[in-house]
């Protein structure tokens, strides 16, 4: 059986060059929304346990992702991903069931010859992540029988990417290729989904194994083939590389929660009553698909648990109006919405489950407690590219996210680095990425 290595000369050959403007616009709206969710994801528990982990086992002198510290390649990659995991606020992608920037992000920061590129390189690496993590996710749910986690598969773009860097040849990716597939995490998500923890997606170990793979490649450590690129029987997934451009087809997320919660949460917003007291909700009845269903924990002690319960999400969106960093870390106990999260009744549709996972949908019903109710459409979540969240909103968001943590004058800066980097040397934009006084580029 011969393999498939059209993609390897492909991941060799693309330059930025042949990105049209818009995808570089396109590839700045990743990395804002990025940047913001890490920011905002300092707030979390996990945050200072992804810090400490990794000063304490991967000592080096790169800088950490928004927080006090140097540690080695590998650890910044760890570090970085579990820290933009650590806030469910991420893009995804719906074919993949999971997430792509989380991964390739940390890891394009990991090694030391990124602070050599142009801004420009820099976003045609991150395009280039997001078309080669996109597809291996598609190619191992085509081929493997268990739904892993995002870790999994976006390994192989952090590999790929930190291969560039490295200047490795064609056989050397190949085996960083395969290395970065061979020790990825193949962890189990719906585990995650039933039992939430900070194990999250899984893309803290896919960051660390790809920028690994990439340096053991590099020093002649074997691993090829990798299937999941090379397999003839999944070439079609990878035929249009540079023709279809898998970046646009991202979501952007409005609510850091998990996204099977979100269409639940805006089929209960576009119902919500005005000038009512919540407390006065006597049910909501939810409609939606079996993985949604899942998300069953209705009294979250934690912010893992909060990310991944659609009652809490539904009953926050309720109470407050909307689903914010607040209401999956300080909010916890609330009284008012942990009565309304234990009102919340979950069923599955069969048009819902078949037009999983390309499509996510949700139904809500309200009832008052003097038997009026309300009833919404089918909804589906906010920014998916048919519904899209507009340039403002993504900014919004981001300002959201970071100005708590950076300040508002950091915050302005790095938007504006941001919306210009492809005018840039690359090291502008390091030296925002760090604490707040802190020097950033190694």
């Amino acid at each position: 059986m011969t393999s498939n290595l059209q993609p390897l000369d492909w991941i060799q050959s693309f330059t930025p060059d042949q990105l049209e403007p818009d995808a570089m616009a396109h590839a700045k709206r990743c990395l804002l929304d990025l940047v913001g969710v890490a920011a905002g994801a300092t707030a979390t528990p996990l945050a200072d346990k992804a810090r400490r982990f990794t000063l304490s086992q991967y000592g080096g002198e790169r800088p950490l992702l928004f927080a006090d510290g140097r540690t080695s390649p590998a650890g910044v990659a760890l570090h970085g991903a579990w820290l933009i995991d650590a806030l469910d606020a991420h893009d995804g992608q719906v074919l993949t069931k999971g997430h792509v920037g989380v991964a390739v992000l940390p890891g394009l920061l990991a090694l030391p010859e990124v602070n050599a590129l142009s801004g420009r390189a820099f976003l045609g690496l991150l395009v280039l992540g997001y078309e080669v993590a996109t597809r291996a996710g598609i190619a191992l749910h085509a081929s493997a029988d268990d739904y892993h986690t995002s870790g999994a598969w976006n390994g192989l773009a952090v590999a790929a990417v930190c291969s560039r860097l490295l200047g490795s040849d064609r056989d050397t990716l190949h085996h960083a290729l395969g290395i970065a597939e061979f020790y990825g995490p193949r962890s189990q998500m719906m585990r995650c989904i039933d039992h939430p923890t900070m194990l999250k997606d899984g893309s803290g170990w896919g960051a660390l194994a790809g920028v690994s793979a990439a340096l053991l490649a590099a020093d002649g450590f074997s691993g090829a083939p990798t299937l999941t690129v090379t397999d003839p029987a999944l070439a079609p997934i990878w035929a249009d590389l540079g023709e279809r451009w898998y970046l646009y087809e991202q979501y952007f997320k409005a609510y850091p929660v998990c996204r099977w919660a979100q269409p639940a949460a805006e089929a209960a917003l576009s119902i919500r009553p005005q000038g009512i007291d919540p407390a006065r909700i006597a049910c909501i009845e939810i409609e939606t698909f079996h993985e949604a269903k899942r998300l069953h924990t209705r009294a979250p002690a934690d912010t893992e648990q909060a990310q991944y319960s659609l009652p809490w999400s539904v009953a926050c969106a309720l109470v407050r109006g909307t689903v914010d960093t607040d209401s999956v870390t300080r909010a916890l106990g609330d009284p008012l919405i942990t009565r309304l999260a234990q009102r919340v009744v979950i069923t599955e549709s069969d048009a819902f489950n078949e037009a999983f996972p390309a499509r996510r949908w949700a139904h809500a019903t309200l009832v008052l407690d003097d038997g009026r109710a309300w009833h919404s459409d089918a909804m589906e979540a906010r920014g998916d590219p048919h519904t899209p969240l507009s340039d403002e909103e993504i900014r919004t968001k981001y300002r959201a996210l970071a100005s708590p943590v950076l300040g508002a004058e950091a915050t302005a800066e790095l938007e504006t680095v941001i919306d210009t980097l492809d005018e840039r040397p690359v090291t502008d934009l390091l030296d925002k990425l760090v604490v707040p006084g802190k020097a950033g580029t190694a």
